[in-house]
């Protein structure tokens, strides 16, 4: 393979094609073997079930250089068992789990020149999918699925500096009691776009979702979990059932415990956010994105931890996380697969 020709001091967060892409597909009830293509196109039929249906779920991880030159991917398998569950929800063939790893070892291995430098702070982002590819007219699950994984080298996301955000309080509801929230589908993202829209055009970077049953509870943005912090150092993080389970989160989480943090996963009103001392989202990309101010319909509620900097235990957890995936500080057992 050639080597990539990628200005990695100037990447940001956008799609460019890489040289192997994995595809597998399923067909008279069962999966089929999986392989690797240079084609980046998708060619499936004008009635598929993925276009008259939205039968469709992803995932989105990560592939980094550690400093010892060590090629990792951070916890495949947390990815792989959501996406799992996120299939049966949506009556699609689970996607075996070891197909899943398959998939991220060969096109990690296959595409090695397309993961940014150590030093450079990015990484190889990989969008795993599934999708109906079968033609289906009436409402009902496809006969027929494909699967895929792609990769596109990502810069650091704070490669201006870690700033706090503004958030609003949406008049819009991202998940319904009882529905989909919980699984990583893409017809979840398309619900959140237009509100996403209307918040960067009132000037704010995104929205803060409450839960649709009582609209006072704390649920997450479009796309990423809350943390909050008290003024005691206790990470507090929302339950609901209809918050899309982070890997991220989850990691943190475990992170904040095993440094002596206390945590707690707890319903958090919207009437307490300006309690905390700390507010910030997690999640794939950013790891952790500050929040400084919440407006709710014109009331700004304040962070302590203001709007310059990233408070001091998120900025621990962040540090710590990313130390790990990095590979500058040790990780709890499982949490990385190195690929040769």
């Amino acid at each position: 393979m050639a080597n990539a020709k990628v200005d990695w001091a100037d990447l940001g967060f956008a799609y460019q094609p890489i040289s192997k892409r994995y595809v597998a597909n399923y067909k008279d009830g069962k999966w089929g073997s999986g392989t690797l293509t240079d084609d980046p196109t998708v060619r499936i039929n004008e009635c598929a079930g993925i276009l008259q249906y939205c039968q469709e779920v992803f995932e989105g991880l990560k592939a980094y250089k550690t400093k010892d030159g060590r090629i990792v991917a951070f916890r495949p398998d947390m990815n792989a068992e959501r996406m799992y569950d996120s299939a049966k929800r949506l009556e699609m063939p689970p996607v075996p789990k070891d197909m899943f790893l398959e998939a991220v070892d060969q096109v990690v291995a296959a595409n090695k020149d397309w993961i940014p430098p150590f030093e450079s702070g990015g990484a190889l982002y990989l969008r795993p999918y599934l999708f109906a590819s079968g033609p289906v007219i009436g409402v009902k699950p496809s006969g027929e699925y494909q699967f895929r994984l792609f990769g596109t080298p990502v810069g650091s996301y704070f490669k201006n500096g870690i700033k706090p955000i503004t958030l609003c309080v949406s008049d819009f509801d991202r998940a319904a009691p009882h529905g989909t929230g919980h699984i990583k589908a893409g017809l979840n993202y398309a619900m959140s776009l237009h509100a996403y829209m209307t918040a960067h055009s009132n000037g704010f970077d995104e929205n803060m979702f409450l839960d649709p049953a009582t609209r006072t509870y704390v649920e997450e943005t479009g796309g990423a979990n809350f943390l909050f912090v008290t003024e005691e150092h206790k990470i507090v993080t929302p339950k609901s059932d209809s918050i899309l389970p982070s890997i991220t989160r989850r990691s943190l989480m475990h992170i904040a415990e095993s440094l002596g943090y206390e945590t707690e996963q707890r319903p958090v009103r919207l009437r307490e956010v300006g309690d905390f001392a700390e507010a910030g989202l997690c999640g794939t990309a950013a790891v952790i994105c500050p929040v400084g101010k919440v407006v709710d319909h014109g009331k700004e509620i304040c962070l302590p931890s203001g709007m310059e900097k990233m408070g001091p235990v998120l900025t621990k957890l962040y540090e710590t996380l990313r130390g790990i995936q990095l590979g500058t500080i040790e990780a709890p057992e499982g949490w990385i697969r190195e690929i040769k």
